[in-house]
């Protein structure tokens, strides 16, 4: 394809990411997936071009652009030379009108970064978050040690923050290598290790993941039990539940899985009510901690999407408390940056059950928010998270 015929596709395979935006459809990554499995006459060069150029513009628009096309030119003003693909050849954009529609710049639409400064992040903070996120991997220790894995690594690799994550370019295909196969590590965030440190699970204690999705932080969590103990993973989404067991398997991490019925999820954990040592709550919410893996997410946010976390997170808060049995603790989690799914959520929660205290865990990395800690892209390298570690008291 001709550089000008690249810029055309993307244009195109933008106007589709827009479109499911605006209609809550499908992720860009799903999206792009499909439109390449449609053409595959276009080689392994020219998608990776397509797929820079697409990404390259969603970062740069705030807003929800009007087209594809006013997307590119936004990515166009600050670049002369794909401006100049603009020339009207064949299968390239046709030349710019005066006048045509600019996509504008920014980190987020203005409702939403409005939140995010009235939540403490700065300007810098905040366009971290579009930054490009590096690929990190945790050792396995039920099988093998951080040091013992990184010189079998067929890449360079450095120690991440986290005290078994490692660093690894971003897109490295490492499912593709021997040692995935053999489960010595697993893909896993450096944040999202920290956040499990921070529930402090031992060797031997009954735990419970009650959103384990497909189950990242389960594994961390069967890993530092050393496989000794009571671990249950739960989920109401069977697809990505259904992929814990291999994943188990493969990793060797003894894990019993539940599927929960949305809104009796308390009546399918009654044996475990006052029983759990620990208790993982992964909530579900905006993700505004991650838009450096998918920047086209905060264009689908609004308040109304925010407040309908808010509620999830205090249901599952509420679940979860009731399973913890005293004199155990609970950590939550959102990959949220947002104060009102992450400190003023727990706020909520402790003001509502005076019953419980907050533990400030040793960890390597965060800066406390509220009853929490957070990590962010700028301070720590890592996705953005919040997460708060509450004990039961015992009487």
């Amino acid at each position: 394809m001709t550089p000008p015929a690249r810029v055309q596709a993307a244009i195109d395979l933008l106007d589709a990411v827009i479109a499911a935006a605006r209609g809550q459809g499908a992720s860009a990554d799903r999206i792009a997936a499909d439109w390449f499995r449609a053409r595959r006459y276009v080689g392994s060069k020219d998608r990776r071009a397509i797929r820079e150029l697409v990404w390259n513009a969603i970062r740069a628009c705030g807003e929800v652009p009007v087209s594809g096309r006013a997307a590119m030119l936004r990515l166009a003003q600050d670049d002369a030379p794909l401006a100049a693909q603009f020339d009207g050849s064949n299968y390239g954009p046709a030349p710019v009108e005066p006048g045509e529609p600019v996509a504008p710049g920014g980190v987020a639409p203005a409702r939403l970064a409005a939140r995010l400064a009235a939540s403490g992040l700065d300007d810098q903070e905040q366009a971290a978050l579009l930054g490009r996120a590096p690929l990190d991997i945790r050792a396995n220790t039920l099988k093998i040690t951080r040091d013992e894995l990184l010189p079998r690594l067929p890449v360079e690799a450095r120690p991440a923050i986290a005290p078994q994550s490692l660093r690894l370019p971003s897109g490295t295909a490492v499912e593709s290598w021997p040692e995935f196969a053999e489960g010595l590590f697993e893909v896993q965030d450096a944040g999202s290790q920290i956040a499990c440190m921070a529930l402090g699970v031992q060797p031997g204690e009954a735990v419970l993941d009650l959103c384990a999705g497909a189950g990242g932080k389960t594994l961390s969590l069967g890993a530092a039990m050393q496989n000794r103990g009571k671990l249950l993973a739960c989920d109401i989404d069977r697809p990505r539940l259904s992929r814990l067991p291999e994943r188990a398997a493969r990793a060797g991490v003894l894990v019993e899985t539940r599927l929960l019925d949305p809104g009796k999820e308390r009546a399918m954990l009654t044996d475990w009510l006052g029983q759990a040592d620990a208790v993982m709550i992964d909530a579900p919410c905006s993700g505004t901690g991650t838009w450096r893996r998918n920047p086209e997410a905060r264009w689908r946010l609004d308040a109304k999407a925010i407040d309908r976390y808010c509620a999830m997170q205090a249901n599952v808060l509420d679940i979860g408390a009731a399973l913890v049995k005293p004199g155990g603790r609970l950590t939550y989690v959102v990959c949220s940056l947002l104060d009102a799914e992450g400190a003023d959520r727990v706020a909520s929660f402790l003001k509502d059950n005076p019953g419980w205290d907050v533990s400030r865990p040793d960890l390597p990395a965060g800066t406390p928010r509220g009853s929490g800690t957070r990590l962010t892209p700028l301070g720590d390298g890592t996705d953005g998270f919040f997460f708060a570690t509450l004990v039961r008291r015992v009487n």
